[in-house]
């Protein structure tokens, strides 16, 4: 698989895609006016406390106080690492979880601490030091955490932890024992270290300096925190940039292309000095295109904000967005297949599994997700699927946990929310429905607007007497109740003994009427 990483900085916002075989995989991109708080290291001040959830919101300066929830908060003197630590850091997503053989090690010192509750550990007023995991989603605030970790280009310090744990995509187990003890060789008793998956092959000489850079790093953060006064940002991540060269600039990527001349210069120099094997990947784009057009990357991005998602069969995807809920349906469409249906179904099921994880890793989808693939009668046949898309949710570097098809053709899976989907990022709600989704059919609001004038009351009979009503609606509604149910409207006017003007408002919404009756 060839996989580029595409680099597009203008004055106002810079945009990142990761492209596999000329398919956007994943986007993320970086504005100047709202930079990503994600990672970013606060001196906070606890503000409530709350003993029912076993949580506290911490004042850290921003708009919405930060979430830390009691197994997130460091306590001195213990070595445990909470169980959400890992699956929490979005700045290192492929080190989210430590691998199944070394979980009980993991957590072992935990059961040497009895676990203490939040009013125990925190009170009002109380400062302390956060870096936060999550970014506000919706009405939410900032997630948080008082384990700190600091991501390098080799490995993730982990300064309040005694634990060394190495990225379970590394398969080889010399190798793990290999980076696992050449990191323990150079380590303080205190303080911890995640060997990422970019370690693998790493020398001692590399190891040694990612170490000695980043426990200097911790130091520097200490002394910063001790002479500022809460809430105050104590240190801000990497820009977006940097993050891309930490985190996705790997030996499975065959080029880093740029097109601003200042931030490649930038990023040469530093690939020259600290990642000497890469600096021959990294391009100065100079295309007659810009470069999101030359690789089609406007367009895609375009087509997965739809809901509608079409296959090369001409099968297609359905993706519907709920608050915590995605479904996804797979439909043939226009595919017929040969004469077998179970076969034809089986490759549309085949074809989709790759578009989905392609979808929701592009999309960032998060929380609970059902797929709803065609219905499958073999065993075997639902067994492949299943296996297609386990396989294809591998290359995910967020945490999914995927549960067999079920007998109603049904996939439940999760995925690691750590921030807004794709479509929240670069949309928001409309207006105009109000994130409904739809608007009353023409129909519907002639039909209440009938029911409206049926309650005006009826006019006088006497001469002279003003019998008038004025109706102000949407022009769409206005020309087919003059027209397609203009007899109705004279049903109601001889019921009410009045007559009806019907005025267009061109300003008003579709749904919106008025009556005026003297």
């Amino acid at each position: 698989m060839m996989q580029k990483i595409l680099i597009h900085v203008t004055n106002e916002e810079t945009k990142v895609a990761l492209m596999e075989d000329n398919h956007l995989a994943e986007f993320f991109f970086e504005r100047k006016r709202s930079a990503g708080i994600v990672g970013n290291i606060y001196k906070g001040r606890v503000g409530k406390v709350l003993p029912g959830m076993q949580a506290a919101f911490v004042d850290i300066g921003l708009e919405k106080a930060a979430f830390l929830y009691v197994d997130d908060i460091f306590v001195e003197g213990s070595d445990a690492v909470p169980e959400t630590m890992e699956i929490e850091k979005p700045v290192a997503p492929e080190v989210s979880e430590v691998p199944a053989e070394e979980q009980a090690n993991h957590h072992e010192p935990a059961k040497k601490h009895v676990k203490k509750s939040i009013e125990e550990i925190l009170v009002e007023g109380q400062e302390i030091l956060l870096q936060l995991t999550k970014e506000p989603i919706s009405t939410k605030g900032p997630r948080s955490t008082s384990y700190i970790s600091l991501p390098g280009r080799y490995l993730v310090y982990m300064p309040q932890v005694n634990h060394v744990g190495v990225s379970r995509r590394i398969t080889d187990e010399d190798e793990r024992n290999r980076l696992k003890e050449l990191v323990n060789n150079y380590r303080n008793e205190k303080g911890g270290f995640i060997i990422r998956t970019v370690a693998e092959g790493m020398t001692e000489a590399e190891a040694q300096s990612d170490m000695v850079f980043l426990e200097l790093l911790w130091q520097d953060i200490l002394a910063k925190s001790a002479q500022i006064k809460a809430p105050s940002l104590v240190r801000e991540d990497l820009d977006v940039v940097f993050r891309t060269i930490r985190d996705y600039l790997t030996p499975e990527v065959d080029s880093l292309i740029i097109d601003d001349r200042k931030q490649y210069e930038r990023i040469k120099e530093f690939a020259s000095l600290y990642l000497p094997d890469y600096a021959d990947r990294i391009k100065f784009w100079e295309g007659e295109k810009p470069l999101f057009t030359e690789y089609d990357v406007d367009r895609q991005l375009s087509k997965a904000m739809e809901k509608k998602v079409w296959l090369k069969s001409g099968g297609y995807l359905v993706i519907d967005r709920a608050e915590a809920l995605t479904v996804i349906d797979v439909n043939t469409g226009r595919f017929v297949g040969g004469n077998d249906p179970e076969e034809t179904i089986l490759q549309t099921n085949v074809e989709a599994v790759t578009e989905i994880a392609r979808q929701i890793r592009l999309r960032n989808v998060g929380g609970i997700i059902i797929i709803d693939f065609i219905d499958m009668e073999k065993e075997k046949n639902r067994e492949r699927v299943f296996q297609g898309l386990q396989e294809a949710l591998s290359r995910d570097k967020a945490r999914t946990n995927a549960l067999k098809i079920s007998d109603l053709g049904l996939v439940e899976m999760s995925r690691k929310r750590v921030r807004e989907d794709l479509v929240h990022l670069l949309g928001e709600t409309c207006a105009y429905c109000e994130g409904k989704g739809y608007t009353k059919s023409l129909r519907t609001i002639i039909y209440e607007i009938l029911e409206e004038l049926r309650h005006v009351p009826v006019g006088s009979r006497q001469p002279g007497k003003d019998r008038k009503v004025v109706l102000y609606v949407h022009p769409d509604v206005q020309v087919a109740l003059q027209e397609e149910e203009r007899d109705f409207l004279v049903a109601v006017e001889k019921k009410i003994n009045r007559q009806v003007i019907v005025k267009s408002d061109p300003l008003s919404h579709i749904e919106e009427f008025s009556v005026i009756a003297p």
